[in-house]
């Protein structure tokens, strides 16, 4: 996964608060406002405990909750730099738990974590329930997101809604389908999933253009989805679980590939860190719970990383502090324009929960 949405934050300096709270209006409660306000009172709190100035308080109070268009269950992450918001990201689940730190670092691995896997996909539903004919009365419509999953749970995507009428839906499926096209092309789609009426879905599906086509799966459900929530969420929810982004899959395979031949790859959160030191890490591969140490050392720069103060101090680095090590970790790869890949404990096992793919073979990190 690309971090490349990091880097305006990473541009400014700190220090910075990081919050995660729990903001869902779903019906389970009967007061979300009083219930979000209650959660923020004791981050706040918190951010105060760690030396958080009135300034940086202030800007996260103002944007907690701000997020009230988007239904059901979901979270936000709000950071400042310097007392001024540098960022807010709808979260597409909430929380595992409502955190706030207040640092050198901002604390960003639990949102790289959220987007992942970021599957590009296209989403199609074809409304239709006349007579299986194009010469019944009635229109077809259809309705369609092209947008990368899970994020579209919480920032939808481009939509296109159009409605035919049934006598010319093989004709104008053909038209939906080159524009269909293009939303997938500038997004560089994975799959296709369509869902509707069978008969005019199947017309649809028939006049793709070829390169849709092989990537279409069809699914059953209704389309209807909730303002501000995906087309085809549930049915999203299903297909997407535990799966990898084509991308990401692709890194997989050439780690493993090098790993086997002893090429351009290492494991263990040692090896990771001497890889970012030099800037020589093309991927970083975390398990779904890494065995990371608390902390991790750090310089100003962001291949400043090491396991132990005096490593950085023999290379005459003079400020070194400890931070926490995911979030140090975190600034390497977006500093060094590394790729993150979270790689399911069930599918591949990595030694302390860390691998690397390197950018090109060192004999110093074969075994």
């Amino acid at each position: 996964m690309r971090l490349s949405f990091l880097e305006p934050l990473y541009r400014q300096s700190g220090p910075f608060a990081s919050v995660y709270l729990d903001t869902s209006r779903d019906a389970a409660i009967d007061d979300p406002d009083a219930a979000i306000e209650l959660r923020w009172r004791h981050l706040r709190d918190v951010l105060a405990s760690e030396g958080a100035d009135r300034d940086a308080i202030t800007a996260v109070a103002g944007t907690v909750g701000s997020d009230m268009d988007v239904p059901g269950t979901h979270g936000q992450a709000v950071f400042t730099a310097q007392g001024r918001l540098a960022l807010l990201d709808e979260l597409p689940a909430p929380p595992a738990r409502d955190t706030a730190h207040f640092g050198t670092l901002p604390d960003t691995m639990p949102l790289i974590i959220q987007h992942a896997p970021a599957v590009p996909y296209l989403a199609v539903y074809v409304h239709y329930s006349g007579r299986h004919s194009t010469a019944a009365i009635g229109t077809v419509r259809v309705e369609a997101e092209a947008g990368t999953w899970p994020m579209t749970k919480v920032t939808p995507g481009h939509r296109l809604d159009e409605e035919i009428p049934v006598g010319d839906w093989t004709r104008a499926a053909g038209e939906i389908g080159r524009e269909l096209e293009g939303h997938a092309r500038r997004i560089d789609v994975e799959k296709v999933i369509v869902a509707g009426d069978a008969w005019a879905r199947g017309i649809l599906v028939r006049r793709l253009p070829a390169s849709l086509r092989g990537q279409v799966t069809t699914v059953d459900g209704v389309g209807e989805s909730e303002p501000g929530r995906a087309l085809l969420e549930q049915q999203l929810d299903g297909l997407f679980e535990s799966r990898m982004a084509g991308h990401d899959r692709a890194l997989l395979d050439a780690f493993l590939a090098e790993r086997a031949r002893g090429g351009a790859s290492a494991e263990g959160l040692a090896a990771a860190v001497s890889a970012l030191q030099r800037g020589r890490v093309k991927a970083l591969f975390l398990n779904d719970h890494p065995k990371l140490p608390f902390r991790l050392w750090v310089g100003p720069e962001p291949g400043q990383i090491a396991l132990a103060e005096q490593e950085l101090s023999f290379y005459g680095i003079r400020e070194v502090r400890e931070e926490r090590a995911d979030a140090a970790l975190a600034r390497a790869l977006v500093g060094t324009k590394a790729e993150l890949v979270v790689v399911p404990e069930r599918e591949r096992w990595l030694r302390e929960g860390v691998g690397v793919l390197l950018r090109y073979a060192d004999l110093a990190f074969r075994e």
